[in-house]
């Protein structure tokens, strides 16, 4: 069986898509937010979302064995993330899959997959991953 990691181009793909996506971040002006997230040295961020996309993508475990779970929500709970976060960071990711990831079926999933993962982020009031967990 073929892994999405595969289809995407694997490490040298998952490479060029992180350093695009951080290359938009800082280009559009649609991003400033989030771009102003993150430390001026982007260097351990892109280390990091390599071996994260790596692992989730069905590669090389390389973001586990280091950082353990990865309990994004937890990870990121310090920054003010909702809707309009959530956009911005789909919307350089959408232009650097466009651009990285040739195969377009792992494109779309890649980028459904994200979208779900996306607004699972949103750590505002108002997620309805949140009251679905607090009608039980």
């Amino acid at each position: 069986m073929t892994t999405l990691f595969q289809r995407a181009g694997g490490e040298s793909a998952i490479d060029r898509l992180v350093e695009t996506f951080y290359a938009q971040m800082d280009a559009m002006p649609e991003a400033r937010r989030i771009r102003a997230m993150h430390a001026r040295d982007l260097g351990p961020t892109k280390e990091t979302l390599k071996h994260y996309f790596s692992e989730w993508m069905g590669g090389p475990k390389l973001y586990s064995p280091e950082k353990g779970h990865p309990r994004l929500r937890q990870r990121h709970v310090r920054f003010s993330i909702d809707i309009a976060e959530r956009d911005s960071w789909l919307l350089c990711m959408r232009a650097a899959l466009d651009q990285e990831i040739a195969d377009p079926e792992a494109r779309s999933e890649i980028y459904g997959a994200l979208v779900k993962l996306a607004d699972w982020m949103r750590n505002q009031p108002g997620n309805p991953h949140d009251a679905k967990g607090h009608q039980n």
